[in-house]
């Protein structure tokens, strides 16, 4: 039976934060490590950096080559993928955000007809120059419906969005950010002729998305599959019949025959390995376990109070994590006002942890300055909304 430091310091392994991927391109990092979300804030640029050292320019290079890209994928949700990865997002997606706004849509009285018909429109006026939304309600003028209060009140002001969420769920179009950055959510639209297409059904792409998913991880059970994967249990079960995934032994965690074999040889560092990583960072956000990452003892600190449910467990980071072969140590923010990063451990930290700490912080605070300038969680962080966070971490600071 694998001891829970054993287990959470192989995670860590396989998700790259054991320095394995020290020097590898942006989309290196993302084939090995997994997709890294994206909600208009840094967790994609954090993702690079803290296992591969990526600096921002980088990681805008490799998005302007489109190397890598981000794009609606697992559950719909939008995800920055390798260029390996983008065939298989597309269907993977489904689509399922632009369906569902199809038939609110059609109660508010839009047809199909009119929302493919817009889509034509917006994809010949593409062709012309990238457009963002703003831009496109002007170039299509009355083309574009407005909704009313109905449709405010449904989230749908206009046929726009119908138009363009269809397009991008065929692949027909795709959205650049409009100064290359991944950390914010302006967008101009693009055509995309050359789309790379999956070759096969659904229920592959599943079963490619299986293989993918535990070669990230490493180690996890069904229900971590299906969180991610947002699939019922049978289209789970289907989709990991080819793996020959085995539990291991007293949990309801599975891996592979070639996982199980590295794991049973596997030792966990005997030295620290400190690495600041994104509220959704992949290490917690594949399994979405946060229980799994931490000590028993460390569960009941004052700052894990937010991440924890109704039911106990504990699922989503509350801040920023930093992890020491793969175990929650502390938790971190940045001020811009004073360009530091904030942090404070959870548990109680050896002399050697402390100064690796340290040396981490200094590093990854550096970068936010240098490069990113903030950073901000997702869209709707600021400054202003990070105050409370940054408070409750300088009281437990120490």
């Amino acid at each position: 039976m694998v001891d829970d430091a054993t287990l959470r310091a192989y995670w860590s392994h396989r998700q790259g934060l054991d320095g394995s991927l020290a020097g590898a391109t942006p989309a290196q990092v993302l084939e090995c490590a997994g997709w890294a979300r994206s909600v208009g804030g840094t967790t994609p640029y954090l993702t690079l950096f803290s296992r591969a050292g990526v600096r921002r320019a980088e990681a805008d290079a490799a998005v302007a080559a489109l190397a890598i890209h981000e794009l609606p994928s697992a559950r719909d949700c939008t995800y920055v993928l390798p260029a390996r990865d983008f065939a298989l997002a597309s269907v993977i997606g489904g689509g399922a955000s632009s369906t569902a706004e199809l038939r609110t849509a059609e109660k508010l009285g839009v047809t199909r007809a009119e929302v493919d018909d817009l889509a034509d429109a917006v994809l010949a006026q593409l062709f012309s120059a990238p457009l963002d939304p703003a831009g496109l309600r002007e170039a299509l003028g009355d083309r574009v419906r407005s909704l009313g209060d109905a449709g405010k009140k449904k989230g749908i002001t206009t046929t726009l969005p119908l138009a363009l969420g269809l397009l991008q769920a065929r692949s027909r179009i795709r959205r650049v950010p409009v100064d290359g950055r991944l950390d914010q959510q302006r967008f101009r639209y693009v055509p995309w002729p050359q789309a790379p297409v999956w070759s096969g059904d659904v229920h592959a792409a599943r079963a490619e998305l299986a293989s993918r998913y535990w070669d990230w991880i490493g180690v996890a059970s069904l229900a971590h599959f299906r969180w991610f994967s947002g699939v019922t249990l049978a289209a789970a079960k289907a989709a990991i019949a080819g793996l020959e995934l085995h539990p291991l032994a007293g949990t309801d965690l599975l891996a592979t025959p070639a996982t199980r074999a590295e794991l049973s040889t596997y030792a966990a560092p005997a030295t620290s390995q400190i690495a600041l990583i994104g509220w959704l960072d992949g290490l917690v956000l594949l399994r979405r376990d946060l229980d799994g990452v931490t000590d028993a003892a460390d569960r009941d600190h004052p700052l894990l109070t937010p991440a924890r449910t109704a039911g106990g467990t504990l699922t989503d980071l509350p801040h920023q994590g930093i992890v020491d072969r793969g175990r929650l140590i502390g938790l971190w923010d940045y001020d811009p006002g004073t360009e530091e990063v904030v942090w404070a451990p959870i548990t109680k930290l050896t002399a050697a942890q402390t100064t690796s700490t340290l040396d981490a912080v200094g590093v990854t605070e550096a970068f936010i300055r240098d490069d990113l300038g903030d950073n901000r969680g997702m869209s709707l962080d600021s400054p202003a909304s990070r105050a409370p966070r940054l408070a409750a971490l300088r009281a437990h600071a120490g």
